[in-house]
This record gives structure tokens, C-alpha cells and sequence, in this order.
């Protein structure tokens, strides 16, 4: 019964059925759904699965906590969703992969990687390496980044180098990680920071470069982007 103008009769069993108990937010539900809308990135290239992974680990994680603690943790759909998601994008991401690894090779041509070029530790650094003469007159398929240089689009003829390091950054590339190529297409290709895939004839041949001091190796002739 009310004892005032401003007096209202509540029950403590009334007050306990408006108010819901609080709840705090899983934060690693949280972080799974940033990994989870990162997930797609994995499409790209095969480090970054490394990111649907982390999220899936995080989603399971969070999914136990809240089942552990369910009166002081939420978030159960924010964990559900993203195991959903980053499970999807990692098993597409896996099979796409794949398929472009498959058929990125055209055929009779042999994969060559930078590593296959070094010479080995304690030997003179402009050393060709047996690794890279058994190569040579071969066609192969190597990726790498363009150096930058004066010209942006038509680009018939530019070195290629192992990172990003040395071809973005004002770097100089040591002689075994560069390689001279010619296109065989005309008008040439535009220049991109992103890494290129290119198909050719490997040959070994000392020269010099207007573009970096101490000349090229290795060409790859008639290239073709893949």
C-alpha cells in the first residue's frame, strides 16, 4: 500500500522479474568476429589462411567460455557466427588455392623460386649456384615484385626481385635477387606493387642495368604474365 503521493508498492519478487541479470560480452567472441570479417582475405594468398585459423580458434574458445560461465558471459551468436564463417572461408579459401596452384604452371614449364638462385653460405655473393644453371634455357614460372622505375604503364622490360623490401622501399637487391625480364607482349604490362606471376625462358647471362648498379644474373626472356 502506497504511503506517500510519490510511494509505489512494489514487491521484491516483482523487481527481480523486471531486472535481468547483467552480462558481460565475451571479448573473445569479439575477437573472432573481427577475424571472422577478416576471414576473406585468405583468397589472396596462402599465409593468410593464418587468419580464418585464428578465427575458428577464437570462436571455439569463446563458445567454451560461455558455456562454462553462462550467467556471466554472453556473446553465444556473435561465436556461433564467426566459427560459421571463418570455417567457410577457410575450407573455400583452402580449395580455391589450390585450383590456382594447379593450373598457374603452364605446361612444360618447371616452378623456380628465388631460394633456388642464392649461392651458398661462404661463397662469393655473384656466385651462380648449380641450382640455378640447371635451369638455365628452361622454361619456368617464377613470381616476384617490380622494382619501380621511371615508367608506369607499358612496360616491356623491368627487373623483378624477391620482396616487397627491396622493390618498394628504396632498397638495393642483392644480384641473385633480381632478374631481368623481357615481355613478349607488346605493348608490355602496367607496373603494380602486387606480386607477379610470370611464365618465360630462364637464362643465365652477366649484363648491366641502367636501373640498379651492379647489373643482373638472371633474364627471363619472352615472359609472359600469368
Amino acid at each position: 500500500m502506497a504511503t506517500g503521493l510519490f510511494d509505489t508498492a512494489v514487491s521484491i519478487d516483482d523487481r527481480s522479474a523486471d531486472v535481468e541479470e547483467y552480462r558481460a560480452l565475451s571479448g573473445t567472441a569479439i575477437a573472432a568476429a573481427t577475424f571472422a570479417v577478416l576471414s576473406p582475405l585468405a583468397f589472396f594468398d596462402w599465409w593468410l589462411l593464418v587468419v580464418p585459423v585464428v578465427g575458428l580458434i577464437l570462436a571455439i574458445v569463446a563458445l567454451t567460455d560461455i558455456a562454462r560461465r553462462p550467467t556471466a558471459l554472453t556473446g553465444r551468436p556473435f561465436a556461433i557466427g564467426s566459427a560459421v564463417l571463418t570455417s567457410v572461408c577457410l575450407v573455400g579459401a583452402l580449395a580455391w588455392l589450390s585450383v590456382v596452384y594447379a593450373t598457374e604452371l603452364p605446361p612444360g614449364h618447371e616452378r623456380l623460386n628465388y631460394a633456388l638462385l642464392q649461392p651458398s653460405p661462404g661463397e662469393p655473393p655473384d656466385r651462380v649456384p648449380d641450382t640455378a644453371l640447371a635451369f638455365h634455357g628452361k622454361d619456368v614460372l617464377i613470381k616476384g615484385y617490380m622494382y619501380p622505375g621511371n615508367r608506369q604503364r607499358g612496360i616491356v622490360q623491368f627487373l623483378l626481385v624477391r620482396d616487397q623490401g627491396d622493390c618498394c622501399f628504396g632498397g638495393n637487391p642483392k644480384i641473385t635477387d633480381r632478374v631481368l625480364v623481357e615481355m613478349a607482349d607488346q605493348p608490355g604490362i602496367d607496373y603494380s606493387p602486387r606480386m607477379r606471376k610470370l611464365a618465360g625462358t630462364f637464362r643465365i647471362e652477366p649484363a648491366g642495368t641502367s636501373t640498379l648498379d651492379g647489373g643482373v644474373l638472371y633474364h627471363l626472356d619472352n615472359a609472359r604474365l600469368r
